[in-house]
């Protein structure tokens, strides 16, 4: 790091970080790993089909109750709580799907993890190849400053940004034209640095199927005279991804960077059932990260599993957030800020993996995606 503490890193794939990172050998790297007995892990790894079965015929059906609620609310002021109840479930139960999917451990079979997750990532209206292939980026390199795509913000912060994504305007927007962008043939930049060549055909072909799609309800809302079709797709995006905000807030923020010990740059928060339900337990995140194939409804067990070696969870989503913003509002005036979590006695020392020569400060050429899993 400078010793400048105005000093402003490119946090953008294709700046000079990246190459810096890889100097540094934080890229791809060795991360640390608590201890786990074999037999025990290869447990909590087994993939099943019904926990996720179960789950997914529950979420389906809560989605058209709460959709029913707010059809028959509409023009009344009961549609705003209805759709707000509508939208804030859509958007949320989408992207823990999209996100346990994309890791193909929700179901034990192949074809159910894929359909969701295609399903998934319509709703969130979030390109499923490049995404795919973005997410395991971040967690071969979470927060390692110039490689992860997915840092949800800058230091220090940008509070636009922030509160943009109450109604998803900075995210949402760059995927709606990434979407566009991809049914014209082309990638960016950025998501040619993670995605394979062999994957463009697919994300090109998939973008052209949605924006059909989307053409098709904004074509049936015109005819009708009425908004009503894109309140229950593609609208519940932008207005309904306050918990997804809240949430994806607390995952990484204020913790450190360029460190390999996810301990360190990662956070476990306790979440009450019914946001456990819709979050699909990623509130266990250090526990998701350190282990990627343990299946969300093992996330618990893990967690019981390593709490010698972590750091005390969060007691609420609340003071996590109170955290977060604590130290986003120091990272303004000190981007070296960061909180620095205590071990208990049980765990091992924090690994802050390889240290190179201090950062030199490079001026901020892209804006980090918005808040992601």
């Amino acid at each position: 790091m400078s010793d400048n503490k105005n000093y402003k890193r490119d946090y953008s794939l294709t700046g000079p970080e990246n190459k810096r990172a890889q100097e540094k050998g934080l890229v791809a790297a060795e991360w640390y790993t608590s201890s786990i007995p074999r037999q025990r892990l290869k447990e909590l790894m087994k993939r099943k089909d019904g926990p996720a079965i179960r789950d997914t015929i529950i979420m389906f059906a809560w989605l058209i109750g709460t959709g029913i609620l707010a059809y028959y609310s509409w023009g009344t002021w009961w549609a705003i709580p209805a759709f707000a109840l509508y939208g804030i479930s859509y958007a949320s139960t989408a992207d823990s799907r999209w996100h346990e999917c994309g890791h193909g451990t929700a179901f034990k079979t192949a074809w159910m993890n894929d359909a969701l997750y295609q399903i998934a990532s319509f709703m969130d209206l979030r390109p499923p190849t490049p995404w795919r292939w973005s997410h395991a980026r971040h967690h071969t390199d979470t927060y390692i400053v110039g490689r992860d795509p997915e840092i949800a913000m800058t230091r220090p912060p940008v509070w636009r940004i922030i509160f943009g994504e109450i109604v998803h305007i900075y995210g949402g927007s760059r995927d709606l034209k990434s979407i566009i962008l991809h049914s014209f043939g082309k990638l960016t930049d950025s998501e040619k640095d993670y995605v394979p060549k062999s994957e463009y055909r697919k994300a090109v072909w998939i973008s052209r199927i949605w924006v059909l799609i989307l053409l098709g309800f904004i074509i049936w809302s015109i005819q009708i005279g009425s908004i009503l079709p894109l309140m229950f797709v593609g609208l519940p995006t932008f207005y309904g991804p306050i918990l997804l905000l809240l949430v994806g807030l607390v995952q990484h923020l204020g913790l450190h960077e360029d460190v390999l010990d996810h301990r360190l740059n990662t956070r476990t928060i306790y979440l009450n059932p019914f946001f456990r339900f819709l979050y699909w337990n990623m509130n266990y995140h250090i526990e998701h990260h350190m282990f990627p194939m343990v299946p969300y409804h093992a996330l618990p067990a893990l967690h019981k599993e390593l709490m010698f070696d972590y750091p005390a969870p969060s007691p609420s989503l609340w003071a996590a957030l109170k955290e977060v913003i604590s130290a986003l509002i120091k990272q303004k005036k000190d981007p070296q800020y960061v909180v620095d979590r205590p071990l208990p006695s049980t765990a091992n020392p924090y690994y802050y993996g390889v240290h190179a020569e201090k950062a030199v400060p490079s001026r901020v050429s892209n804006e980090p995606k918005a808040m992601i899993n």
